[in-house]
């Protein structure tokens, strides 16, 4: 069950919009559980400049065959021109946990 789970994560640019992308996500069945984190300092290259920002990260478990509608949505309402939209496999977990996350997702 592991290898289908993922955490897809998401930066936003405040806390509004991070709540309505995990909202969103969580009311399709996108994603069985969303945890926002709230002021984290990213620093990145940006239009061939360093630049940074102040920024909340948004964590989501859900299933890999998810992705493509996840990326979808998540395009369709970030601010961002290029969103941050990363899944990395879930190598090991709680068999009950995996589990839940595989019945709670459609």
């Amino acid at each position: 069950m592991a290898k289908n789970c993922v955490i897809i994560m998401v930066t936003c640019a405040s806390r509004e919009e991070a709540r309505r992308i995990a909202g969103r996500l969580l009311e399709k069945r996108l994603v069985a559980c969303a945890n926002i984190l709230p002021k984290i300092e990213s620093r990145f290259w940006w239009k061939g400049k360093l630049d940074s920002a102040a920024e909340l990260l948004v964590t989501m478990k859900t299933v890999r065959s998810n992705f493509k509608k996840i990326e979808a949505e998540i395009k369709r309402v970030h601010s961002y021109e290029v969103p941050e939209i990363i899944a990395v496999p879930i190598v090991s977990g709680s068999r009950d946990y995996l589990d839940w996350i595989s019945r709670t997702v459609i």
